[in-house]
């Protein structure tokens, strides 16, 4: 089965983007190439359960199995010792990709309090747009009540083929992310 959200860059994004940066092929138009989603779970160092908990909501959120990130190097500031625990991290692509983009723009944007749209500023130099979030209770597939913590997490788009800020941003305006007003 063919997620909605693919069919729908098929069938309307693809022309959509075409006529409007006067684009002459299809393959010159962006297309999402993978989503990254990554917690970090800095109190991991004082308790191995805090990440083996972050990885089960991971699993849930995303529906893929996550990995461990591991410190590269040791920082006595921070108390990080070299290849300890300090994050999970799952890429979606494909069909799973497009389901969770799908979930995350028309279910749980729209659960968290007071929003009022994602920051339109938020590319970096490749035109790739990161997004975070501060709980992971704004997803359906997590039960608020076996929460023992709250974990943020970032979402990041990598944007394939865009040229601007400006094409990368009506991709994603078209898919249907809620951008916010610039203040």
């Amino acid at each position: 089965m063919i997620p909605r959200l693919l069919e729908r860059y098929r069938k309307e994004i693809i022309p959509a983007m075409m006529s409007a940066f006067n684009l002459k092929n299809r393959m010159c138009v962006p297309r999402i190439e993978k989503i990254v989603v990554n917690m970090g779970v800095g109190e991991a160092l004082a308790d191995v359960k805090i990440i083996e908990k972050s990885m089960e909501d991971l699993a849930l959120i995303t529906g893929q199995r996550p990995i461990m990130r591991r410190a590269k190097k040791a920082i006595a500031n921070f108390k990080i010792k070299e290849r300890s625990p300090i994050g999970t991290k799952v890429t979606l692509r494909r069909a799973m990709m497009y389901e969770f983009m799908d979930r995350l723009i028309n279910v749980a944007l729209p659960r968290i309090r007071d929003f009022r749209g994602v920051s339109p500023d938020s590319f970096d130099q490749g035109f790739n747009f990161t997004l975070g979030l501060t709980e992971q209770g704004i997803f359906p597939e997590i039960d608020y009540d076996k929460i023992t913590r709250v974990q943020g997490m970032d979402i990041t788009f990598v944007i394939k083929n865009a040229k601007s800020k400006e094409q990368a941003r009506e991709l994603l305006k078209l898919f249907g992310m809620p951008f916010g007003t610039k203040e």
